[in-house]
């Protein structure tokens, strides 16, 4: 009886760290580096990456993991920018962000969501290619 109860203790125990185990097993880093599209680009670094669109500019917080089927759920920040010279007081127009999309193989389809916005913005990126970008005036 003892011996069944330390069994089935043990067997409780080492089942969360199991799951725990094979969830990280599954989950992979996005490579570093440059990920460029229409409109976007995007550093990856080992632990971040910073986003620059043509009148905004982000940060993604990381490390960037994707899963087994090489989608993702990111959190972050936007910042909107504008032409024309900036304040020293001025501050800036950030809102916090969800970055949900899929990788594969050297393409990433990325959306843009910012919280309490019905609106999203999708875009396409590769691995290495530089952003195509038309900065605020």
């Amino acid at each position: 009886m003892l011996f069944r109860k330390t069994v089935w203790t043990l067997f409780v125990l080492l089942l969360p760290v199991t799951f725990m185990t094979a969830r990280t097993q599954k989950m992979q880093r996005v490579a570093t580096g440059v990920w460029g599209g229409q409109h976007i680009s995007i550093q990856v670094g080992s632990g971040s990456a910073t986003v620059e669109y043509d009148c905004a500019n982000g940060v993604i917080d990381g490390p960037l993991t994707i899963d087994a089927t090489g989608n993702f759920n990111w959190r972050g920040k936007h910042r909107m920018e504008r032409g024309g010279p900036v304040r020293q007081d001025e501050k800036p127009n950030e809102h916090a962000a969800t970055y949900t999309g899929s990788i594969k193989g050297n393409t990433i389809t990325l959306t843009l969501k910012l919280d309490g916005s019905d609106d999203d913005e999708t875009f396409t990126l590769e691995k290495g290619k530089e952003g195509e970008l038309f900065k605020c005036k």
